[in-house]
């Protein structure tokens, strides 16, 4: 009894084992930021690779090379942390122009290689005009104010227009945001071989805002969860539900995003949105304020989400 018994259990831990390295992932994502200001070391920055490859692009650009060592500290990459940001990056994806996040991308430029910048044109303006310029820091850029030191290259996204992600197997569309009207952030929906993970810039809610914009971007995404091909959702939670309406400036809440959710999930319906992880970006790093929007997000998630803090310098697969 003892013998078979044994047997039963060493293979149950075998075809556990072979599940486990079976499992069939899309994407790898490393977090070198996860915060939403007033801490430099870890603000917006997500690198995004289709599996089974190295060729990273990064979804907004706050903190970049502290979180790449982060990274290799934490056995990622065996190269080191310049390695990385010269070779393994192969684009920046900036969501909008907010120094949190795109801190990284300009004071990491002086050592990094050519790649492209994408983003809205009203993204890459303020980028051209206002960072990129020989009064404020130096133009590594292709275009701007002279001279240009060619670095980077400028690539406008059209919003709803797929468009390739050079030197990697992936490409992203881009959907409008409101980030405090009239402001604009903006959502990738990232493509690999017919996986998607969505990135969700910083955004106030349609309620708040006055705007559809989250509406049409759940209408757009809902077919992709019924079919189980979204493999993720990025969106951010600045703010505990205490914070006065008039002081949101644009961003969300976790009563305003489980509204969100509900939407969407009346979209595509909740026992699809309930396989979907929901990787929670952007808190503000105060203690009391972190804690305060982890606890009202679990309280008001009556749909039985799977919500994901993302942890800087640790691997996530999906």
């Amino acid at each position: 009894m003892k013998i078979h018994s044994s047997l039963y259990l060493l293979f149950i831990f075998f075809s556990f084992t072979a599940h486990a390295q079976n499992t069939n992932y899309a994407f790898k994502v490393i977090p070198l930021g996860v915060k939403g200001g007033i801490d430099e070391s870890n603000l917006s920055c997500y690198m995004l690779a289709a599996e089974g490859t190295d060729n990273y692009v990064c979804l907004d650009a706050g903190t970049v090379y502290y979180g790449i060592k982060k990274a290799v500290d934490s056995g990622i990459f065996n190269k080191d942390a310049f390695f990385v940001l010269k070779n393994n990056i192969k684009g920046y994806i900036i969501s909008h122009p907010h120094l949190d996040h795109v801190a990284g991308l300009i004071i990491n430029s002086p050592a990094d290689t050519s790649k492209n910048i994408y983003g809205l044109a009203s993204c890459l303006n303020v980028l051209q005009k206002d960072y990129f310029t020989w009064e404020s820091w130096a133009n590594f850029a292709d275009a701007g104010e002279k001279p240009l030191l060619n670095k980077y290259h400028y690539k406008t996204l059209q919003p709803l227009k797929e468009t390739m992600l050079n030197n990697t197997p992936m490409t992203v569309r881009a959907f409008k945001l409101s980030h405090a009207y009239p402001y604009e952030s903006t959502a990738f929906l990232i493509n690999s071989n017919e996986n998607f993970i969505l990135y969700v810039g910083d955004t106030g809610a349609d309620t708040i805002e006055k705007t559809r914009s989250l509406q049409q971007l759940w209408q757009y995404c809902s077919p992709l969860i019924k079919t189980k091909k979204l493999k993720a959702i990025f969106i951010e939670v600045s703010f505990d539900n205490e914070q006065p309406e008039k002081l949101l400036f644009g961003h969300l809440t976790p009563h305003l995003l489980m509204y969100e959710m509900s939407v969407l999930s009346s979209l595509c319906g909740s026992e699809h949105l309930k396989e979907v992880p929901l990787i929670i970006t952007h808190i503000k790093p105060s203690d009391h304020e972190e804690q305060a929007i982890k606890q009202e997000l679990q309280n008001e998630n009556n749909q039985g989400l799977r919500l994901i803090f993302p942890q800087q310098g640790q691997l996530l697969h999906f």
